[in-house]
């Protein structure tokens, strides 16, 4: 199983529009800056987004800003957004042999119980709000500069 990496890129590019939307015009070249992505797959990312409803951006070099508050909205919904989601997010050989008792079976035994990873899996996501990550990003700035938050 492996998911896109437009998902990443999506909750990065978020957490950069979030975390210096005070102190500089977040652009797609600010933000390929810290994803490492190529501003053209950033353009997009935003594209996405903005699709969905999570960013506003500014027609040329006039920046994005969240349209939407960080507890509104999860990760799931980040992961629609980016265009990651599919149907079935484990990918299956398309021509077992028939022949095989293993073979002519193994979707009836694998297929429910990849479902329901997925399931599951989607399910997470629906639960982290992007205010969660927020708020762990500002933790972690916090810990590295070593001003540790007491609480």
């Amino acid at each position: 199983m492996k998911i896109s990496s437009k998902f990443t890129v999506a909750v990065h590019t978020l957490l950069c529009i979030y975390r210096f939307k005070k102190e500089y015009k977040v652009t797609s070249d600010f933000i390929a800056g810290s994803t490492g992505v190529n501003p053209v797959i950033i353009r997009r990312t935003l594209i996405s987004l903005k699709a969905a409803g999570l960013v506003n951006v500014a027609a040329g070099t006039g920046g994005a800003e969240l349209a939407v508050k960080p507890e509104d909205f999860t990760l799931f919904d980040i992961y629609k957004a980016s265009g990651s989601m599919e149907e079935n997010i484990f990918g299956f050989h398309e021509q077992p042999n028939p022949a095989c008792p293993v073979g002519k079976n193994i979707h009836n035994i694998l297929d429910s119980h990849l479902a329901d990873a997925q399931k599951a899996f989607e399910q997470k996501l629906a639960t982290v709000k992007f205010s969660d990550l927020a708020a762990e990003l500002k933790m972690a700035e916090s810990a590295r500069s070593g001003t540790q938050l007491r609480t």
